[in-house]
């Protein structure tokens, strides 16, 4: 398959919804990019797997052409199971954003024209075997972000766009020095920013230390590594509600790939010496996010320091450098993309209609608003970590892979982060149950109306993906268990 549609599609679909002469064109101009993507990422994916069955083996459908050769810099693209999984999840959350900001009235043309540049940029990101391509596409991602949040969000929008683009910006800074500073251990005449070259170089182990710190921060940051992490509540609260979907859907996965991707593969010795220290970082993040999520009275924070302590079972994954482990993190990116997506979705959709985010405001909307209510039920169960929705799969594989570190450390860690299902449990049903059940707390909201019909388009979408890992959860597995035990194989251990 040629990889380039997946960029070609976003790049046409930004066009149009910038030339389109109204803004009902570049609405459906915008949904059709999306859906026609969202096709694409299906067709790469039954490919993908029909290419893995005739044996292929590690990246597939590479394509290479020159950028800049003066300084070795590649557009390498390719992808394995990992890159698919990233690909699928992109797509059902960008159909998704589109379809909640149906009715979006604030410049809405240059409005979905963000959204769709902020997915192009992740698409690039993911099909990227190139350091500057993946760098190139990860900074184009930064540029919808702060323009989302700071010309449509809400509350202190300027102050929370400014945070979010200092602390992602210092984040690229630390990632572009590591990738600066592998440019100079390459052996001599082997210059470059192809990672399928620089996988083969022979990197003293001190200097893998060094660099892995710089790339494993950078992109640790964009996934809410602690004590990095506080641009995330400022930013999903203070975001649209397509914002703080694409930003924990799609924007904190970038991190997490990346931290697997540029960091764990390249530099396996920088991982084994950081591993302990990663592990300890992810169960802080663990457990400070789900009891500050206690604390919240405001929806949306509840969501995003939610997202915190989620994010950190991605690192704990990463950090633990085992299969099933590995494996795990990569799930657990897909399953929170999709859960806590779909939970801002419904918050939105809360907050358009009551104009609060406020728990102690709310309260019987399940009666006006049951489509609505059995979708925060929903989310809310999967975040919990309820078997059958995708967050149970997800957060089990972590804890299996991190039990087959038989030390007293990493099973410590393990049952440490497995007592926060404990905590999220409280929080998810204390909100749910405040806002859905019980008699209506404000008699006006008798009149409320149910979700419109593009906001049933975007939950069932989203709601389809998490059903889909969490009933089968087989064929993900399937998809990134062989990639995930090839980075792990990098590391030259006996890690199970």
């Amino acid at each position: 398959m040629n990889l380039t549609i997946l960029l070609a599609i976003p790049v046409l679909t930004l066009l149009a919804v910038l030339l389109l002469p109204g803004a009902r064109q570049a609405r459906w101009a915008a949904l059709a990019g999306a859906a026609v993507q969202l096709a694409a990422s299906l067709v790469l994916l039954l490919r993908f797997r029909a290419a893995r069955a005739d044996g292929g083996k590690g990246f597939l459908f590479q394509m290479q052409h020159d950028w800049y050769p003066d300084w070795n810099i590649g557009f390498h693209l390719g992808v394995d199971g990992i890159s698919v999984a990233m690909i699928l999840l992109t797509t059902l959350v960008v159909v998704a954003g589109v379809l909640v900001s149906w009715e979006e009235a604030r410049m809405p043309k240059t409005f979905f024209a963000m959204l769709t540049l902020l997915g192009l940029g992740a698409y690039g990101f993911f099909v990227s075997l190139d350091l500057f391509a993946m760098f190139f596409f990860l900074e184009l991602a930064v540029v919808p972000k702060y323009l989302l949040i700071a010309l449509w969000g809400s509350g202190r929008k300027e102050y929370s766009a400014n945070k979010l683009a200092i602390m992602l910006m210092g984040a690229s800074v630390a990632i572009l020095m590591g990738i600066i500073a592998l440019m100079f251990s390459a052996p001599d005449g082997q210059w470059t920013f192809d990672m399928l070259r620089i996988v083969e170089w022979d990197v003293p182990a001190d200097t893998q230390v060094t660099i892995f710190g710089l790339i494993f921060i950078g992109f640790g940051v964009f996934t809410a590594l602690f004590p990095f992490h506080t641009w995330v509540p400022d930013g999903h609260s203070s975001a649209p509600t397509a914002g703080s979907m694409f930003l924990a859907g799609i924007s904190m996965k970038l991190g997490g790939y990346g931290c697997l991707r540029a960091a764990v593969w390249l530099l396996p010795e920088g991982a084994l010496a950081y591993g302990d220290a990663i592990v300890g970082l992810s169960v802080i993040a663990i457990l400070y996010g789900a009891f500050v999520t206690l604390m919240q009275t405001d929806l949306k924070y509840i969501n995003a320091y939610s997202s915190v302590s989620h994010c950190g079972f991605v690192l704990l994954g990463i950090g633990m450098l085992t299969k099933a482990a590995v494996a795990g993190a990569v799930l657990q990116m897909v399953s929170h993309g999709l859960m806590t997506a779909l939970f801002f979705a419904v918050i939105g959709m809360v907050y358009v209609r009551t104009h609060t985010r406020q728990v102690a405001e709310m309260g019987g909307l399940m009666k006006p608003m049951p489509f609505i209510a059995v979708l925060m039920f929903l989310a809310g169960l999967s975040s919990l970590g309820l078997p059958g929705l995708s967050g149970f799969v997800a957060e089990m594989s972590v804890f299996v892979g991190g039990w087959e570190r038989d030390t007293a450390f990493h099973r410590s860690a393990t049952v440490l982060a497995a007592m926060s299902i404990v905590v999220t449990a409280v929080y998810v049903l204390r909100a749910i149950g405040a806002t859905m059940m019980g008699p209506l707390r404000d008699q006006a909201h008798a009149a409320l109306t149910d979700a419109a019909w593009y906001e049933k388009a975007a939950a069932l979408v989203l709601t389809a993906g998490i059903l889909a890992m969490g009933l089968a959860p087989g064929w993900l597995n399937d998809l990134v268990g062989p990639d995930a035990a090839a980075i792990v194989t990098r590391l030259g251990t006996s890690t199970p």
